[in-house]
């Protein structure tokens, strides 16, 4: 999974000549919370709402209305941005640029090619995207948490047993934690006999050691027959 198929490809930038206002109206028009800054075409840095805010606020409380207002119009994005902005480049995988976003406590970074181009960008919301689609959550089902032994075959033990219960395999995830020897196994499932997902259930405690079972379907139903109830608080009347 590489950022260049998962990045936002409208890149949506100001230049460092705009104005303050320029750029709060461009944020808020396009509901993006930071824009990189060009110079010629090329990247000379970022700017973000918080900026806008920063630079706002310190002068709010000397000033009236119009005279703020006249102070943001007159502002350049140059005075505000971050310069040498952090960036992504585009052949990296999503998942280091998301390391990259939170080691540096960013919500988004500007996506660079070799040539250090801007060529799109990448966001908490793209990586929240990439983690719904890998998860295959949206295909509801059932996840099944494990703790396995770390060493070949032990995923496909119990892949096996899904199998022969006639389950679909929508996603499997995996990750050591720092437990030698051991790894957390995430298998979310769909399709199942549900008249035989006791005896499912009992058959993978019988070969491995399951952590939980986190039923999709179940909930759902939970909820709606919740709020079916006449006496649930959101009834009005």
């Amino acid at each position: 999974m590489l950022v260049k198929n998962w990045m936002s490809k409208d890149v949506i930038s100001v230049d460092v000549n705009d104005s303050m206002q320029d750029a709060a109206k461009l944020l808020k028009k396009n509901n993006i919370r930071g824009l990189p800054v060009m110079k010629n075409g090329k990247l000379v840095g970022v700017v973000t709402d918080r900026d806008l805010k920063r630079a706002s606020a310190s002068d709010a409380n000397t000033l009236d209305i119009h005279e703020l207002l006249f102070l943001i119009s007159e502002i350049k994005v140059k005075d505000i941005m971050t310069k040498n902005p952090i960036t992504v480049p585009i052949d990296v995988t999503i998942e280091e640029a998301a390391a990259v976003l939170l080691d540096n406590k960013i919500s988004g970074a500007p996506v660079v090619d070799d040539k250090g181009l801007v060529v799109g960008v990448i966001t908490q919301t793209d990586i929240f995207r990439v983690l719904v689609s890998f998860t295959g959550v949206r295909e509801k089902g059932i996840q099944f948490g494990f703790l396995l032994e770390d060493r070949p075959g032990s995923i496909k033990e119990v892949a096996d047993i899904f199998r022969k219960y006639g389950c679909r395999m929508v996603s499997i995830m995996s990750t050591s934690d720092g437990q030698e020897g051991l790894r957390h196994v995430y298998i979310r499932v769909s399709d199942c006999d549900r008249d035989r997902l006791d005896q499912l259930k009992e058959d993978l405690k019988a070969n491995a050691r399951m952590l939980y079972v986190a039923d999709h379907i179940e909930k759902t139903k939970e909820i709606y027959q919740e709020y079916q109830r006449p006496s649930a608080s959101w009834v009005v009347g």
